[in-house]
């Protein structure tokens, strides 16, 4: 079967099933209940849910480390059991565990050889990804002495050696610090403008929200809300917060539409919920002779819209 076609998914999921033996054999537990979902070619998509909503289950059969139950997995045009589609696929698990006598250079030249990297091009494989994740100056360094941090830089590196046309993050985010996060969100920013489809999980949804191209959210088994950020959002009545400086809300008492939920000296924050109350305060505000600082809208975060969804549980299906 050839590749996938630009408007052919990279990653297509149909009904897939998948339980698991409960404690001391006691009957199964169901992780995976007819999961549907599919990824476009070019795109990040983030894959979210709570601990234990079956994403890593996802993302281990989809690789061919686990077994599903039934449903079919097509990876690159290919059924996902094939080794040829998983050629073209790079892999990060959710906590990787490299040979803690390594160094990072030498890790990577290993993996190198694994991932069909000829011989003449490994060296500067390696050299080239060591300086694009930042771990150039530190891979002489033994993996036992890296941090969680550096152990996720190489953790990507290994993964986009070979040059893979899909790549699969299992919770990349997880456990990093500030920076760690933010580095690693550059580096799949990265990786989508060089025209690489990232697949990757996360609990960590302001990283979801500023990364994905579409998201897909995981709940009891099965897809429960999927697409663009602006569609999983939604459009909800318009709101905005207006800072104003030297007004007068002597008389407000909220019937107006708007509201001060902060001060400071003469500064104000207001709340104003639709866009008629939006222009009725803007004219208070100009009669008053007050100086208008910033209008800015409100809308629905991704955590809102998630919590949303996973507390309504079966009936957002």
């Amino acid at each position: 079967m050839s590749a996938p076609g630009p408007e052919q998914p990279v990653l297509t999921i149909q009904g897939l099933v998948k339980a698991f033996a409960g404690h001391l054999s006691l009957g199964r537990t169901s992780v995976l209940r007819g999961l549907d979902l599919e990824v476009r070619r070019g795109e990040v998509y983030g894959f979210i849910g709570a601990n234990g909503a079956g994403k890593t289950t996802t993302i281990k059969i989809v690789t061919g480390l686990v077994t599903a139950d039934a449903g079919q997995v097509t990876l690159l045009g290919q059924p996902a059991t094939r080794p040829a589609a998983r050629r073209r696929l790079g892999y990060l698990p959710e906590q990787p565990n490299f040979y803690g006598y390594l160094t990072g250079r030498e890790f990577l030249r290993f993996q190198a050889r694994l991932a069909g990297v000829p011989p003449g091009e490994r060296g500067a494989a390696v050299e080239r990804l060591l300086s694009e994740v930042g771990m150039a100056s530190r891979a002489d360094r033994p993996i036992r002495k890296c941090s969680k941090g550096m152990l996720q830089r190489l953790g990507i590196a290994q993964a986009l050696l070979g040059g893979p046309e899909l790549l699969i993050l299992d919770e990349p985010m997880s456990g990093l610090d500030p920076a760690g996060r933010r580095d690693v969100r550059d580096l799949i920013l990265a990786q989508r403008e060089r025209g690489t489809t990232v697949f990757f999980s996360s609990h960590i949804l302001s990283d979801a929200e500023v990364l994905c191209d579409r998201v897909g959210i995981l709940e009891s088994g099965r897809l429960a809300l999927e697409g663009t950020l602006d569609e999983v959002l939604g459009r909800r009545s318009p709101s905005w917060e207006v800072t104003a400086l030297g007004a007068t809300p002597a008389g407000w008492n909220g019937a107006e539409g708007w509201q001060v939920t902060a001060r400071r000296g003469d500064r104000l924050l207001i709340r104003v919920e639709g866009d008629e109350a939006l222009a009725r305060l803007l004219e208070r505000l100009r009669q008053q002779g007050a100086t208008l600082h910033s209008v800015t809208p409100h809308r629905h975060t991704l955590e809102e819209r998630f919590l949303d969804v996973v507390g309504r549980g079966t009936e957002a299906t």
